[in-house]
């Protein structure tokens, strides 16, 4: 059984995104598509997750399966039950789940780095996940009990270092707080300056637009009138987090002011995920609204359609990286942070 490649994954989160819309007989032929595609690696991204005895939310639940397992993923498929806004399900040993909280992941290690540059040198995490270790001269080595590094998180590398087994190890810096701590060089990959350098750069500012649909949970980037790309995403969900900041995606119109290509969330901050938790290395972030809300890549869900954050706009990590490369201000390679009165966002 092969697995699937990044483009054919892709290929298959655009005609799961057609199902949702398309007319019955569209949707059914989408989904004979969906079927044919052979699975690869899902992460299971939440505490636990359901596995049914078919490929329905109402189904007998078989048993369940636990964060950070490893589920080997026979097929892919979007049957016309659904749920419509979000309608792919896996097959995998033992029964089918949903994607929701699946995240399709990869195993590749990489030749580590000789040098780096002076501002250091965006990686991103290529396993599945990656235990990130502490060091300190008193103390030694020290796995890091808070959080993990996980599949497409970004992060900046600011030194290289023998690690706790003798193999080249990565410092990371993250941007919050300066927050540092190391892990296992092979499984974070370089991400060349040409892979996030600004695109469509002859387009004049001013006829770029990012608009967002709350109710289709969608978003389109515009050329003046024509478009650019259109994804679904997930916005926040509809109440009022710990910190009194409302956790619906704000409506109104607002510019980018602020772009990261890897900034360090949570730790009872504005955060973007239901379970609160820590998230070293979110990718491709692009802040709007005051109070620290973004559209940027999600790593921890694969719930595109559906709401799943705190305020914030979630996209797959490829999209989102496209989208930051494409929005103003401009970024170059090596910039930690770009500010600028940037690309118009409307949400509605």
């Amino acid at each position: 059984m092969s697995s699937l490649s990044r483009r054919e994954f892709l290929r298959l989160c655009g005609l799961a995104a057609l199902a949702v819309a398309a007319p019955p007989l569209l949707r059914r032929e989408l989904g004979s598509e969906l079927r044919q595609l052979n699975g690869g690696l899902g992460r299971v991204a939440y505490e636990s997750v359901s596995v049914f005895d078919a490929p329905l939310l109402n189904a007998r639940t078989l048993g369940y399966r636990f964060r950070d397992e490893l589920l080997q993923l026979e097929y892919s498929l979007a049957p016309l039950a659904g749920p419509a806004y979000n309608p792919l399900w896996y097959r995998i040993d033992g029964g089918y789940v949903h994607a929701a909280l699946i995240q399709p992941v990869e195993e590749v290690l990489n030749p580590v780095l000789e040098g780096l540059p002076a501002s250091g040198q965006l990686c991103r995490v290529t396993m599945p996940f990656t235990q990130p270790y502490n060091y300190s001269r008193a103390g030694g080595w020290q796995r890091e009990g808070r959080f993990m590094l996980y599949y497409d998180s970004n992060h900046w590398v600011t030194d290289i270092v023998e690690g706790p087994d003798g193999d080249p190890w990565y410092q990371i810096t993250e941007s919050w707080s300066s927050v540092q701590y190391y892990a296992a060089g092979a499984h974070l990959q370089s991400i060349p300056d040409e892979d996030f350098a600004p695109i469509a750069t002859d387009v004049p500012a001013g006829e770029k637009r990012i608009e967002i649909l709350l109710a289709q949970q969608s978003l389109t980037a515009y050329e003046g009138n024509q478009v650019a790309m259109r994804t679904f995403i997930s916005s926040g969900v509809r109440n009022t987090g710990a910190a009194g900041l409302p956790t619906q995606t704000p409506t109104g119109t607002f510019n980018i002011t602020s772009k990261m290509p890897s900034i360090y969330m949570g730790d009872n901050r504005l955060t973007d995920t239901l379970g609160d938790r820590f998230l070293p290395g979110v990718p491709w972030t692009l802040f709007f609204a005051e109070g620290g809300y973004a559209i940027h890549g999600a790593y921890w869900h694969n719930n595109y359609g559906a709401p799943m954050s705190r305020g914030c706009v979630n996209m797959r990590p490829e999209e989102a990286r496209w989208l930051y490369r494409w929005a103003t201000p401009r970024a170059n390679p090596g910039d930690w942070e770009a500010r600028g009165f940037g690309t118009r966002v409307i949400v509605r």
